[in-house]
């Protein structure tokens, strides 16, 4: 069991080089933000153009097949469980009802108990009611619950026995397992293409305009390289307590319930403990290289260039906003 090769989650891929990773960092987290912010209130078809723009721009980078196979192949299974989940649920539509008892109760008991015959008024060629108000022959009858239909429109799309998909439900179900595929891999395509640095400097270098206002810029920014570099850390120390743990080669079902919840807490507890000591690990190494405080110690991240791809992308970029601005919305 490896789990920093099963669950690539968050982690860096150094090798090979594609051209997501040439791009400067705070281009892609600009797409990134845009794969996260475009898909709310647009229509099912703009949510299906971004989650195809996702799998060409990795089929185009020329990601190793391990890598975006274990990550894309899992999140479109379960994409895809949850449209059909949502496809075949009831789309919940609301019922119009109607009080059973008058607003005005006083006002409605004090009506009169029949109705005064209606009166039609007369048409303007039968001034003396001459003639015969029988309806036309040749009119077709319809039945009350039947209306003429001016087009080819159903609101069920398909039925076959207890399975009944509307186009309500169908829209829904496009909705949510599109989101999830944009959010999930969207994030992970920019974590695999972006090293940690280059995700720190390019934050900090949008975050300026924020030190007239006393923000800790460059705090937040280290506390982001750490948690990112920490995911790592964490996968290794669950995998050796794992590994551990099989070696030992323990028999839950003669172990009991309480005496194996006693064991998972004991290595729940050893994890903690081994989390903690990397945590104080990391500490000391930078206060040994004499980082104090980033008033006093200058941190060099990475040094941000925007080239012709930069720009090119940025291009592309506000013409997927423009589209998105004019046609893009949900009617």
């Amino acid at each position: 069991m490896d789990l920093l090769r099963s669950l690539p989650i968050g982690l860096y891929l150094e090798q090979p080089v594609t051209w997501l990773h040439r791009l400067d960092s705070r281009v892609k987290l600009a797409w990134l933000m845009t794969f996260l912010i475009a898909p709310i209130l647009a229509n099912p078809i703009w949510r299906l153009m971004l989650v195809g723009m996702l799998i060409v721009l990795t089929l185009t980078a020329a990601i190793p097949l391990r890598v975006w196979k274990q990550q894309m192949g899992l999140l479109l299974l379960f994409c895809l469980l949850v449209f059909g989940l949502s496809a075949i649920a009831p789309d919940g539509l609301r019922s119009e009802h109607q009080p059973r008892i008058p607003a005005d109760e006083l006002t409605f008991s004090q009506q009169p108990a029949t109705l005064p015959p209606r009166q039609e008024p007369k048409p303007w060629y039968k001034p003396f009611n001459l003639g015969s108000n029988s309806p036309i022959p040749n009119a077709k009858a319809q039945s009350p619950n039947q209306l003429p239909q001016p087009t080819n429109y159903r609101y069920v799309v398909f039925k076959q026995g207890p399975i009944k998909i509307t186009r309500q439900s169908l829209d829904l179900a496009i909705n949510v397992s599109t989101l999830f595929f944009t959010v999930i891999y969207s994030t992970n395509l920019y974590l695999l293409t972006t090293a940690s640095e280059e995700i720190t400097a390019a934050i900090e270098n949008l975050m300026q305009p924020l030190r007239r206002l006393n923000w800790p810029v460059t705090e937040i920014a280290l506390t982001l390289t750490l948690s990112l570099r920490f995911i790592p850390l964490v996968l290794e120390e669950i995998q050796n307590l794992v590994r551990s743990v099989r070696t030992r080669a323990i028999n839950w079902k003669k172990l009991g319930f309480r005496s194996a919840a006693q064991v998972w807490l004991m290595i729940a507890e050893r994890l903690l403990e081994n989390l903690l000591l990397r945590a104080e690990q990391i500490a000391s190494a930078m206060k040994v290289r004499g980082f104090t405080s980033p008033d006093r110690h200058r941190v060099e991240w990475h040094q941000l260039h925007l080239k012709i791809r930069d720009w090119i992308a940025l291009g592309c970029l506000l013409v997927l906003w423009s589209a998105r601005l004019v046609w893009g919305w949900d009617s």
